[in-house]
C-alpha cells in the first residue's frame, strides 16, 4: 500500500496557482500615496509627544487626587520613558550613520 505525501497537505492542490501579479508600474512617490519617509518621522516624533502628554497627565492627576487607579500612571509613565529611551537611541545610531556615511572616502 502506498501513501500519497500530498494528502495530508490540505490545499495542496492549491500550491501551484499562486496567480496573476497584474500589472506593474513605477512606485508611487510621496506625493502620490502621502506616506514618504519624512511623513513617517513625522508621525513617529508626534506619537511620542502624545505618549509624552498622556504621562505628565496622569502624573498631574496622580498628584491631584484625581487617578483612581495607581497602577494605570506607573504604566503611563513607563511607557513614556520607554519611548523616549527608544527616540533616543534611534537618534544615536542615526547620527551614528550619517557620520560614517561623510567619513566614507570616495
Amino acid at each position: 500500500m502506498t501513501i500519497d505525501p500530498t494528502s495530508a497537505i490540505s490545499g495542496a492542490s492549491s500550491i501551484g496557482s499562486i496567480g496573476s501579479i497584474g500589472s506593474i508600474s513605477k512606485p508611487p512617490t510621496a506625493t502620490e500615496g502621502g506616506s514618504g519617509f519624512g511623513s513617517m518621522l513625522g508621525d513617529a516624533i508626534q506619537g511620542l509627544q502624545n505618549t509624552q502628554t498622556e504621562a505628565a497627565g496622569a502624573a498631574q492627576d496622580l498628584a491631584t487626587g484625581k487617578a483612581t487607579d495607581p497602577t494605570a500612571v506607573v504604566m503611563a509613565v513607563e511607557r513614556a520613558q520607554l519611548s523616549m529611551q527608544m527616540a533616543s537611541q534611534i537618534r544615536t545610531k542615526a547620527v551614528e550613520a550619517v557620520q560614517t556615511i561623510f567619513q566614507t572616502q570616495v
